[in-house]
């Protein structure tokens, strides 16, 4: 912009006042103010959408990352109409045990089917957090980690095809999502990006658990979508 020379001082400040704060520098002067390369180059307003009530009968399921630093858990619903992946609900905490991290999952809806990254040894007692969480009543499986970078193409395809959204008060997500980039040799900065990493192994591994409350409770009388409003 500063090189634009049909802009004068006052029409760029008009113009980055419009802009967030976090990408002003950037667009005055060319430089990539987040890191080298963001991962997902796009912009925001693109894939935001304004928070709303999920329908009942879109199927829900959550990404998980684990680890003692830093655990993390995204939820998303699909419509399978359009096939849009909406995400609608975040979780990060830091230094806290499994039973903690269980309970704020499970307050969400115990009912809900979930991917983790949770193949890590538990420092304590050796045992995989997989079976730690299961057994603190968690529907969970490993998600697929093959290739992490068809994890990542996988979540910016759905992005730029309008088939993912994410919700807009989820600002710890967006916080991430802001600083998530590649450095100088094109590897990923393994940085704040548990929530990121929640949201590939979603999309790549959980629409496939993704089930209603109804599918996930089969004792339960089907609801019909004209009072679907009345399930949650």
């Amino acid at each position: 912009m500063s090189d634009a020379p049909h802009l004068d001082e006052a029409a760029q400040e008009a113009i980055l006042a419009s802009m967030p704060v976090y990408q002003r520098e950037a667009r005055r002067t060319g430089v990539p103010s987040l890191g080298v390369g963001l991962v997902f180059p796009i912009d925001e307003k693109d894939i935001t959408v304004q928070d709303f009530e999920l329908p009942a009968y879109y199927p829900r399921a959550y990404g998980m990352d684990t680890g003692w630093n830093w655990t993390a858990a995204l939820w998303g619903a699909l419509d399978r109409e359009t096939d849009v992946l909406y995400v609608y609900a975040a979780y990060k905490r830091a230094q806290a045990e499994p039973p903690s991290h269980a309970d704020a999952i499970k307050s969400r809806g115990s009912w809900i089917p979930g991917v983790g990254d949770c193949a890590d040894i538990n420092r304590y007692d050796g045992i995989q957090f997989l079976k730690i969480y299961r057994d603190l009543g968690l529907h969970l499986e490993l998600p697929d980690k093959r290739s992490v970078e068809a994890n990542i193409h996988a979540v910016y395809t759905r992005m730029v095809t309008g088939r993912l959204k994410i919700f807009k008060s989820l600002e710890i997500v967006w916080d991430e999502f802001r600083l998530y980039r590649r450095d100088e040799e094109g590897k990923l900065v393994r940085q704040n990006d548990h929530l990121m990493a929640s949201l590939q192994y979603l999309v790549k591994s959980g629409l496939r658990v993704m089930r209603t409350k109804v599918e996930a409770e089969p004792g339960r009388t089907p609801f019909l979508r004209s009072n679907a409003s009345a399930w949650t």
